[in-house]
């Protein structure tokens, strides 16, 4: 398979140390509570839009200290799309911070711990949520988006779901862990690489 081979390519080349880099980071982000709940809104802003704003927004939002009306400016300034409703989730997430430290304290994997947050934390669907848990060190849980998609299409491993519900997010979850189990790797790191092959950067 194709891109069995670009994925070992990848493996062998400086692109393996940046993901490494960033897999160290992550796992960094999980032993602080503060850089936690950081992530967790990033993921919240980052939802229907893009990374880079996500990140920007991450960079200039005191998500935790912040008054609602202020809040609301700067999200409505740095990430726009559904400014009000991610200003809500934000403010939501901040009642649910101890409860959500003692689910990650309890929860022995990441599926685990996203069934949880999936029904708790406003406006973390499956993605989202997988997309947290692997910011804060967690392994065995794929952040499943159209540039995924796309990319398994192409290489005929998955046929594209009309919709993204739970079933077909599991559907394809379960394909990227056979992948994953194929070239070593877990999905936290197959999804760095793959994202690699279909962007040209890494994120986060």
């Amino acid at each position: 398979m194709q891109l069995l081979k670009e994925i070992e390519k990848l493996k062998k080349s400086h692109i393996r140390r940046t993901v490494d880099s960033r897999l160290k980071a992550f796992k960094e982000n999980g032993s602080d509570p503060e850089k936690m709940f950081s992530e967790l809104c990033f993921c919240i802003c980052t939802a229907n839009c893009s990374a880079e704003r996500g990140m920007r927004a991450q960079q200039e939002i005191d998500f935790r200290g912040l008054p609602e009306t202020t809040l609301r400016k700067k999200v409505r300034e740095l990430v726009c799309r559904f400014y009000n409703h991610k200003t809500e989730y934000i403010i939501a997430a901040r009642s649910k911070r101890c409860e959500l430290l003692q689910v990650l304290k309890k929860s022995k994997t990441g599926k685990e711990a996203r069934e949880w947050i999936v029904k708790s934390v406003k406006g973390l669907g499956y993605k989202e949520a997988s997309h947290f848990l692997r910011n804060i060190g967690y392994t065995d849980v794929a952040i499943i988006d159209f540039h995924i998609i796309d990319l398994l299409v192409k290489n005929k491993i998955v046929k594209k779901p009309k919709t993204l519900t739970k079933r077909a997010y599991l559907e394809v979850e379960k394909r990227l862990e056979e992948l994953a189990e194929r070239t070593k790797t877990n999905p936290a790191s197959l999804d760095l690489y793959l994202w690699y092959l279909e962007t040209g950067k890494i994120l986060k």
